[in-house]
């Protein structure tokens, strides 16, 4: 009985563990844009959340961005110079955020979504031009 006791509670500090950062993961959907080199945003309800900032000029990248989800090409609005495959999409992804400001500290995970989600969601500011 005391062996399935010790397995119990090490297996229990094991999930603990591997929760660690996630406790303080968010879902949040909305625009997801790629405007120009190196900047990408989440624009949901609550603010225009950045993502990865050009040269870093605005603060750190978010840790695990390259977690962040790949623009479908069927689910995208081009804008800016034709043909340079900047502009945004639909998405929602798990996040840590930096409210204060105003930017994505971790990505845990992201999915694309139809346009026509975030076109319907009243929440949600215009796309980005």
């Amino acid at each position: 009985m005391r062996r399935i006791l010790s397995l119990a509670l090490a297996v229990g500090a094991l999930v603990v563990a591997s929760l660690g950062d996630a406790s303080a993961a968010e879902r949040r959907c909305g625009w997801y844009a790629n405007p120009t080199p190196g900047n990408l945003w989440l624009i949901d309800k609550d603010a225009s959340w950045t993502i990865t900032s050009q040269g870093e000029a605005d603060g750190p990248d978010a840790a695990g961005a390259d977690k962040a989800p790949d623009f479908n090409p069927r689910q995208f609005v081009e804008t800016n110079v034709p043909g340079a495959g900047y502009g945004y999409g639909c998405a929602c992804m798990t996040v840590e955020t930096d409210a204060g400001n105003q930017r994505i500290r971790k990505v845990f995970a992201g999915d694309i979504l139809p346009l026509a989600r975030c076109r319907a969601d009243k929440s949600l500011p215009p796309p980005p031009d």
